[in-house]
């Protein structure tokens, strides 16, 4: 009867871990994806690989280091966004975007926030690559 017990602990502290380590909440902070979201809304995201990304999916990345962030100083200075994948690799470039004709590459993504006087996202990036991707947000929390 132990080992039974010990086993379905076993079992349980795995799973917990593998929801642990497959989703983690983000706070939205900012306006940038307002009218959608606001300032404080808690979202579940689901960690994934740019490839399992798609246009229009909210999503949450890593933002791009400044050039004078020593590497050195590791990753818990890079600030996380919240905002919407416009464009997927193999995509035409939005309008929004275009410095003439293209698509995106591939490994790459085009992020843009729902409120268009907002400029943290790839007008002022770029491309979003996979090892800046932390996953998709799922829903809402708190409703």
């Amino acid at each position: 009867m132990i080992y039974v017990a010990v086993a379905v602990g076993a079992l349980v502290v795995l799973a917990v871990a593998r929801l642990v380590w497959r989703y983690t909440i983000a706070i939205v902070d900012g306006s940038s994806m307002e009218p959608t979201l606001w300032a404080g809304d808690r979202l579940l995201v689901r960690r994934c690989p740019l490839t399992k990304l798609r246009r229009g999916d909210i999503v949450v990345v890593r933002e791009s280091p400044s050039p004078d962030v020593s590497v050195q100083q590791g990753p818990s200075l890079y600030r996380l966004l919240v905002k919407r994948a416009v464009a997927v690799a193999g995509d035409p470039l939005p309008p929004v975007l275009r410095e003439g004709e293209g698509v995106v590459p591939q490994g790459a993504i085009l992020i843009l926030g729902d409120n268009p006087y907002e400029r943290r996202d790839s007008r002022r990036y770029g491309y979003v690559r996979d090892e800046q991707v932390v996953g998709r947000a799922v829903r809402r929390l708190g409703e």
